[in-house]
């Protein structure tokens, strides 16, 4: 997958209140539109958002990391329209 394009939102996670990241994510993540991703950057494998998205979004959810610490981890994450063969 080609680098952050024009319609890629980047989000640095530690410039959002640990209560609501999770939230926060999910929402931006669910408004994405089929040709936009979100990247986000943070100091962990930000497994636990993973599997809560996944469990909401099914296959639906496309993430992969671009970057996988030990200190910084990028995610690059696209959400498909309904059947949609888009895997990439």
């Amino acid at each position: 997958m080609p680098d952050a394009n024009h319609s890629e939102r980047v989000i640095n996670v530690a410039d959002i209140d640990p209560r609501h990241r999770h939230t926060i994510l999910s929402h931006l993540f669910e408004h994405l539109a089929p040709d936009q991703s979100l990247q986000i950057v943070v100091d962990h494998d930000p497994r636990r958002l993973r599997l809560q998205l996944e469990a909401t979004h099914g296959s639906r959810c496309v993430w992969s990391y671009l970057e996988q610490g030990p200190e910084v981890w990028r995610v690059r994450l696209r959400l498909l329209g309904a059947g949609s063969g888009d895997h990439g």
